[in-house]
């Protein structure tokens, strides 16, 4: 499963890197076409998120990963042959609807195979996959692009997928997990509609009544509402920095990546993490270091913006990582894929809306002044998690083993929730 993941993340990169290409500069596209690129990817996500996480807690979480793959695989090779953007917006939002089932499958199989004193370890190795693409995966892309043409970049994501769904073949013979235990032997089976529904509206409930998962969510929700107004605006802010120098946002994007591989590998040497400090203070290095990029003049050196990036980078890996664990461990087996699909369908609902706000935003007071106000509003919110976690986040009941005793990495330091 694991293997699968980095091969499909890998994958994703060479892709993304020559679609822009072809649109850009192979089809010559209004930039205003360009921006419903992204607008079209997220909206399968608003619309089937939450029902996804439904289907993936219902049905067998390894066949429906793999039926993901094969279709993203389908969907690409007709990518491949798009003669305009205009056939090519509806293919990117039919394979953007795979992937919308994928992630919920994939993080509800997780939490059934690994064994719960291991699952922040898990956790921060499937980030570290996700984190590590983003340092690798645009220099391995841009050179296969270079030598090959965007062409072959899409093919490699074909082949990774179709990789990824031979690697997830032999997981057919896996029970479904939890999801068996929904109903009683030999008792009468709901519809398949009428049962889908009903635990659509489970998921929705657990999340309303369990206060850490719901604070996580909240918490979750208006760090991602600021953070877009800004996250695909580094281009304009570092063209005010370094006019001269188009590759910096590359050495940007790697920077920040390389800071959460930091820090994913420091975690992924522990069994627990405070929710306080991974969640608050995960956010607040995001902010500040989003509000010192913002404070950089014009001619700024490129080793100062790149340990800014390093600092975000380690603000996101703390983050990320405390919030899918919290997300993980706090949701019944059973609901786990309703709970990451409705955490789909919200950040998807951001990003429909949040960046125009942040462009808006640019238009108004200068990119510059932007990224310092919104790093200061991060950072704010961060230190409020951290001031507060007792409140937000108050401790759980740790994990017992099997003589009754909690795991010895808790027994030896303090944990939070």
């Amino acid at each position: 499963m694991f293997a699968a993941y980095a091969l499909a993340t890998f994958g994703d990169w060479f892709d993304a890197l020559a679609i822009q290409v072809i649109v850009a500069y192979r089809w010559g596209a209004d930039p205003l076409l360009l921006a419903l690129i992204p607008v079209t990817m997220a909206l399968p996500g608003v619309l089937l998120g939450s029902f996804a996480g439904a289907l993936a807690d219902r049905l067998h979480k390894a066949k429906l990963m793999l039926l993901c793959d094969l279709v993203t695989a389908m969907l690409t090779a007709a990518i491949l042959a798009a003669p305009n953007l205009y056939w090519l917006l509806p293919l990117l939002a039919f394979r953007s609807a795979a992937g919308v089932f994928h992630v919920p499958a994939q993080q509800a199989l997780t939490r059934q195979v690994v064994p719960p004193g291991q699952l922040l370890q898990a956790t921060a190795l499937n980030g570290l996959v996700g984190q590590g693409s983003k340092v690798a995966g645009p220099l391995l892309g841009a050179a296969a692009l270079a030598a090959f043409g965007p062409k072959a970049c899409i093919a490699i994501n074909i082949g990774a997928r179709l990789l990824s769904a031979a690697l997830l073949y032999p997981l057919g013979r896996l029970p479904n997990g939890a999801a068996d235990g929904r109903h009683v032997p030999g008792g009468p089976r709901p519809h398949m509609l009428s049962g889908l529904l009903g635990e659509w509206r489970e998921g929705w409930l657990l999340l309303a009544q369990a206060k850490l998962l719901r604070n996580t969510m909240l918490f979750g929700l208006i760090a991602l509402i600021v953070l877009m107004m800004v996250d695909y605006q580094f281009a304009a802010l570092l063209r005010g920095i370094a006019p001269d120098n188009e590759s910096l946002i590359g050495w940007l994007v790697s920077a920040i990546g390389a800071g959460a591989v930091l820090v994913l590998l420091l975690l992924n040497r522990f069994r627990r993490i405070s929710s306080g400090w991974g969640l608050g203070g995960g956010c607040a290095l995001i902010g500040a270091g989003i509000a010192l990029l913002g404070l950089c003049p014009p001619g700024t050196g490129a080793a100062w913006l790149l340990g800014f990036g390093l600092l975000i980078g380690i603000g996101n890996g703390a983050y990320m990582v405390t919030q899918n664990y919290v997300l993980q461990k706090e949701t019944p087996e059973q609901a786990v894929g309703r709970v990451f699909g409705i955490q789909n369908t919200i950040s998807s609902a951001i990003m429909l809306t949040a960046p125009l706000a942040g462009g808006v935003l640019i238009r108004l007071v200068s990119a510059g002044t932007a990224f310092l106000l919104i790093g200061l509003l991060l950072a704010a919110i961060g230190t409020a998690g951290v001031l507060f976690h007792t409140v937000l986040w108050p401790a759980s009941p740790p994990e017992r083993d099997e003589a009754g005793l909690p795991p010895a990495a808790e027994r030896s330091y303090p944990g939070g929730a």
